[in-house]
């Protein structure tokens, strides 16, 4: 549609967690629906290299890509609002440009120069700001820059982005930013004074901020909205009001109100017409109107901060919307479950899903919680850990393995039902060495999951290091439990059933990836419906 790539930067003031993520890609949502072909970028200011090894406490979900890339969670933002899967160049952290930078050094490239951060690192970011637009598949790329400006990490990208302004011309490159309108109660108004500064912040930076989007609780009236152009350089109409929405899905529709996908498409003389949203908005009816509910207990030990299973909370909402039903979450801490209090806890839901983990802390409660879904017949969906830890359950309780454990928690068991893979026993790095990115899985005839997917061979994203034992697979398959899913190359174990169970289905992979709003999971769309079936029948 264009002939060159047109880039749109969006950076954020005055505080984080303001919602860049959701901006971009609900732009990237008006954009594509308007026939642009649109991706989006995160810069991430931090020095990790990526944030695999990063707890999620810090910083939420790592979100693992079809190549294998673990990346920040806003990758979950655009690929379920884009319905378009990202790779390893949609996330560049500060980590990974330095790293490149001191190879080509260590190689001898820069000829003997001192390298410095201009323009060594800065050349470096604009060359991973290109490379999607280099590529030919896009017309739009968005880059989002983690942080805040005026962050002494962000200013090598700030100034990247002001360089990269200048290189690409006029009509090519513009700069939103997102900025806080905060509400001072006790004043009964709202103060564009932290957005003014933070204007001037990115000004000193020399960059001019060509759209502002401002974050507000109350409507932003005309006489602000001429206050704020008029302080900060920018026209009145690209003065965009964001107000706190009762969902994110909310966000495109919102912004198209607002002219936001106009006002940019103008800025990089495209041609703008009326985006189709039709998918999006039968989505959007049917997860604001729904029918019944069901109650899920979500088992994890990361259940405090909800960024630590946030694609598995999106999952749900775009299952129930699929099944227009409202799924209502109930985080529960594995840590403190035990055999006394598992059935006041758990005996009133409809489904349980036990989360993906690492270590051992919680896994005792993670265990009992699948011995009592199991026994009780509640729909059970595991993923990952919570697939090892069903197999774990069912050789102790059912084979009477009773020392049954993994290798990750007692690497002393004597019966390892879980263990390290194979290529993993020589890896002493942590860093970017798990089981990663996308592997096919060949399905059972006349399984859940092979009437679930209907397809013979499935391709999921991975994140693990410790598999199901394959020496114990003929003895747990003799008691009941069968693999009905296995990888075609390595034989190894991807998914767990139990047949006499109304619903009991454990996967090694993260189906929660490739939730989108026009694609549900299938997985969690049939858990939800086995869950509804399941509260009928109560």
């Amino acid at each position: 549609m264009t002939t060159t790539t047109k880039y749109i930067f969006v950076t954020g003031g005055v505080s984080s967690s303001l919602g860049k993520g959701i901006i971009a890609a609900s732009l990237a949502k008006l954009l594509q629906a308007q026939g642009y072909r649109t991706t989006i970028q995160k810069l991430d200011p931090y020095i990790n290299v990526d944030p695999g090894t990063l707890n999620p406490y810090e910083h939420g979900e790592c979100y693992v890509t079809d190549d294998g890339a673990e990346t920040d969670l806003d990758l979950g933002h655009y690929e379920r609002f884009l319905n378009v899967p990202t790779s390893q160049a949609n996330n560049v952290t500060t980590g990974r440009i330095y790293q490149s930078v001191i190879e080509k050094e260590r190689r001898g490239e820069f000829l003997g120069k001192t390298v410095q951060v201009i323009p060594h690192i800065t050349d470096e970011i604009k060359h991973r700001i290109q490379i999607l637009g280099k590529s030919g598949d896009y017309d739009i790329v968005i880059t989002e820059i983690g942080g805040t400006v005026g962050d002494i990490e962000s200013l090598p990208y700030v100034e990247a982005v002001r360089q990269l302004k200048w290189e690409l011309g006029e009509h090519n490159a513009i700069v939103i930013h997102l900025t806080l309108v905060p509400y001072l109660s006790a004043a009964g108004e709202l103060k564009t004074k932290p957005t003014q500064h933070s204007v001037k912040t990115l000004m000193e930076s020399g960059v001019q901020a060509d759209v502002l989007v401002c974050r507000t609780e109350h409507e932003i009236s005309d006489s602000i909205r001429v206050k704020l152009a008029r302080f900060c350089n920018v026209r009145k109409e690209a003065v965009i009001q964001s107000i706190d929405a009762s969902t994110i899905y909310d966000v495109p529709n919102l912004m198209l109100e607002e002219g936001l996908d106009k006002v940019v498409l103008e800025q990089l003389q495209l041609a703008s017409e009326t985006p189709k949203l039709t998918v999006w908005n039968e989505f959007l009816t049917r997860h604001k109107n729904p029918k019944n509910e069901v109650v899920i207990g979500l088992i994890g030990k990361y259940v405090e901060l909800q960024d630590s299973y946030k694609s598995i909370l999106e999952a749900f909402i775009h299952a129930g919307a699929e099944n227009e039903v409202k799924v209502k979450v109930e985080s529960i801490h594995s840590e403190y479950l035990n055999a006394d209090n598992i059935k006041l806890k758990l005996s009133h839901l409809d489904g349980v899903l036990v989360a993906p983990g690492f270590g051992e802390r919680g896994i005792e409660g993670k265990i009992d919680a699948v011995k009592y879904v199991r026994e009780n017949n509640i729909p059970f969906f595991g993923i990952c850990l919570g697939m090892q830890m069903a197999v774990i359950e069912y050789s102790r309780n059912v084979l009477g393995l009773k020392d049954a454990n993994s290798t990750e928690m007692d690497s002393e068991t004597t019966n390892p039902v879980i263990d390290l893979m194979e290529e993993q026993k020589t890896i002493t790095d942590k860093g970017g060495t798990m089981r990663l990115g996308a592997w096919s899985c060949d399905l059972m005839d006349n399984s859940i999951v092979s009437s679930v997917y209907g397809e013979e061979t499935i391709l999921e994203r991975h994140r693990h290091r410790y598999e199901f034992n394959g020496t114990y697979k003929e003895a747990i398959e003799a008691a009941g439990m069968k693999a009905t899913g296995l990888n075609p190359d390595t034989g190894l174990v991807e998914i767990v059933e139990i047949p006499e169970h109304p619903w009991f289905v454990g996967v090694q992979y993260h189906p929660e990836y490739k939730s989108t709003v026009a694609n549900p999971h299938p997985l969690f769309v049939a858990f939800i419906k086995a869950a509804l079936k399941h509260k009928n029948q109560k």
